[in-house]
């Protein structure tokens, strides 16, 4: 039973020491982020097809994946010495160029885009970056429908930036299109800082919470996010 002295007082939640963290360290950090970030984005230049298929993807109203989070693509693919990438949302073809950078000369990508009309664009750019038609496998259709159908431990790197509903299923089926060793990486799990936002949010950025718990709890993955773009959440498979 409740005490009188207890009775009519206003509780306050109590927030845990990390999410206390968090919130000082926004405030040291903020008032620079937005000049850090952009400085990180155009640390790496991007090439005359790169810039092409930017102007297809906001002419079609797609949001491609930032310069930043390209080079981190770029990067992770040469680390990985990546020859068989899979990709999640072809887009026009923006994250496909830096990965295909990045994988081996004789690397192929296989992206997989519901909208077979966005991935005439990425085919385009990818041929203006110079790379053979033999580089890169285009699927179209719905990913959870794909990516069954493609092989157990077959791929050094997946990319997933698709539908933020579908996350939690994308990790399960890169775990198994995962070779020992290779990497998963999601874009977009800031959601537009709705993530972090301690308010109610829709569904989407609940999924999206369900994969970083996923990720962060599980045994067999080495993950790190990093703060690239709208938030490049990355794993590696033990």
């Amino acid at each position: 039973m409740q005490s009188r002295a207890g009775q009519g007082r206003r509780t306050t939640a109590v927030q845990p020491p990390s999410y206390r963290r968090l919130r000082g360290q926004e405030r040291l950090i903020t008032a620079n982020r937005q000049t850090s970030w952009a400085f990180a984005d155009a640390f790496v230049a991007e090439d005359e097809a790169l810039l092409w298929a930017r102007d297809q993807a906001r002419a079609s109203g797609l949001r491609a994946v930032s310069p930043g989070t390209g080079a981190a693509l770029r990067m992770l693919a040469a680390t990985a010495d990546a020859k068989a990438v899979a990709e999640i949302g072809t887009g026009t073809g923006v994250s496909g160029i830096h990965l295909l950078h990045g994988m081996r000369p004789d690397g192929v990508l296989t992206t997989v885009d519901a909208e077979p009309e966005r991935q005439q664009f990425a085919r385009q750019a990818f041929r203006e970056a110079g790379f053979a038609s033999n580089r890169a496998r285009f699927i179209p259709g719905r990913a959870l429908e794909v990516l069954p159908r493609l092989a157990d431990s077959g791929y050094d790197l997946v990319f997933c930036d698709g539908d933020r509903f579908e996350f939690p299923e994308y990790l399960a089926e890169s775990l198994r299109l995962l070779r020992p060793g290779g990497l998963v990486c999601f874009e977009g799990v800031f959601a537009d800082d709705r993530t972090v936002d301690s308010g109610p949010q829709p569904a989407e950025v609940l999924k999206v919470r369900e994969l970083l718990r996923a990720v962060r709890e599980s045994h067999d993955l080495v993950s790190s996010l990093l703060p690239v773009g709208d938030g490049l959440l990355c794993a590696v498979r033990r």
